[in-house]
């Protein structure tokens, strides 16, 4: 799904144990304190974040401060956001020079791409949440001014004369005329979320649409026919052109929901304003009450895994709870146990690598930031006050 470019030459090893106090310095002060009761264990999770936030910076980033420079602009960007997320403060070298290096790509209508890309919406709004990730002082605020507006103009609606009534409403794919599927829709939703967009925004709200219509289960909000075929509340990848699921199809013709679409779509309605009375929100939860589990991508097994991961991690902590409830009604403590998986699978140069490679989980340095952005939100959450 990437245009194929030449491979950086790998740079020397930066001076990282500078870096790499901040890195504990910042978690120090943001984690619990050990035996949390609804945490993960803070030494692994730091750990497992410091051997993570190494790997990348002494072996992933190349010296024009590009990671994986041969699949375009977005895996820097998912970097940067790990990095910045688990606990890499915005100003460190490695971030800066990666910031830089995305700034590169800015185009004359704002968007954040190559000028030949194919996927100028999907590195667009990754690179939306990495600058504002790094943006404290402003300085990135024309950048996001220019990305937010070229990613709203590319989502399907009445200007690529997509009515309210079409399965494509809403959506985002991967380019300017790509059709529209779940997994771009989400990372459109969480960058305008991130760049300080609120929920009723229109463009969250039109996204908020075909988020709906991805999801398995009939109401006013999904005429469409799929999910009369598998009415059982997860989602899928996505319901235009003719509609489909990387998990396959039902015997009676319905589209699989499959996990990372399911956390994906939670994700997106709650970003998008949903409570969870709402009978969407509803029928999502109750599917992952059925699947849960960290040690697999339901509905696809091993493929996409990381990105699975975390998805679940950020629609959980997102929901807001310290625990959740599966089918059988046992209550996990989430936070720990996707740490303890991701730990568990941690290579001992601090990355890690998905031995089923599909969507390029083969690369580590996508991969161990997938890792880190999803053990950043299980970081245990210090006890409410009084």
């Amino acid at each position: 799904m990437f245009a194929t470019r030449p491979t950086p030459a790998w740079p020397p090893t930066p001076a990282w144990p500078g870096i790499l106090g901040g890195v504990l310095g910042v978690l120090g002060s943001i984690l619990a304190p050990s035996g949390t009761a609804h945490g993960a264990d803070t030494a692994a999770v730091r750990g497992a974040i410091g051997r993570a936030s190494a790997y990348l910076v002494e072996q992933g980033q190349a010296a024009d401060g590009s990671f994986s420079a041969q699949a375009g602009p977005a895996i820097t960007a998912l970097a940067v956001t790990a990095l910045v997320k688990s606990g890499t403060p915005g100003d460190a070298p490695a971030v800066v020079r990666a910031t830089e290096y995305l700034l590169r790509f800015r185009q004359a209508d704002g968007g954040i791409h190559p000028a030949d890309s194919h996927v100028a919406n999907y590195e667009t709004s990754i690179a939306l949440v990495a600058l504002a990730a790094c943006n404290a002082d402003g300085r990135h605020d024309q950048a996001i001014k220019g990305a937010e507006a070229f990613v709203k103009g590319l989502q399907w609606d009445d200007g690529e004369g997509k009515g309210v009534a079409d399965p494509a409403y809403g959506g985002a794919g991967y380019g300017r005329k790509n059709r529209p599927d779940l997994s771009n829709t989400s990372f459109l939703i969480e960058a305008l979320r991130s760049v300080g967009n609120p929920a009723d925004d229109p463009a969250i709200q039109r996204a908020l649409v075909f988020v709906s219509r991805t999801q398995n289960l009939e109401g006013p909000n999904n005429a469409l026919p799929f999910a009369a075929k598998n009415p059982d509340g997860g989602f899928y990848y996505t319901p235009a052109a003719g509609g489909e699921s990387f998990a396959g199809t039902t015997p009676e013709g319905g589209l699989r929901s499959y996990g990372s679409m399911t956390y994906a779509g939670l994700k997106s309605m709650i970003f998008a304003g949903l409570t969870r009375d709402d009978p969407r929100v509803k029928a999502a939860v109750s599917w992952l009450a059925r699947h849960y589990t960290f040690t697999e991508n339901p509905g696809m097994g091993e493929a996409g895994l990381y990105y699975y991961l975390q998805t679940a991690a950020k629609a959980l902590d997102t929901l807001g709870d310290e625990t959740f409830t599966d089918a059988a009604g046992v209550a996990h403590a989430w936070r720990s146990e996707l740490a303890d998986a991701l730990i568990a699978r941690q290579q001992p140069d601090g990355s890690w690598v998905n031995t089923t490679p599909r969507w390029m989980e083969g690369d580590p340095n996508l991969v161990t930031s997938y890792a880190l952005l999803a053990l950043a939100a299980c970081v245990p959450k210090p006890p409410a006050g009084p």
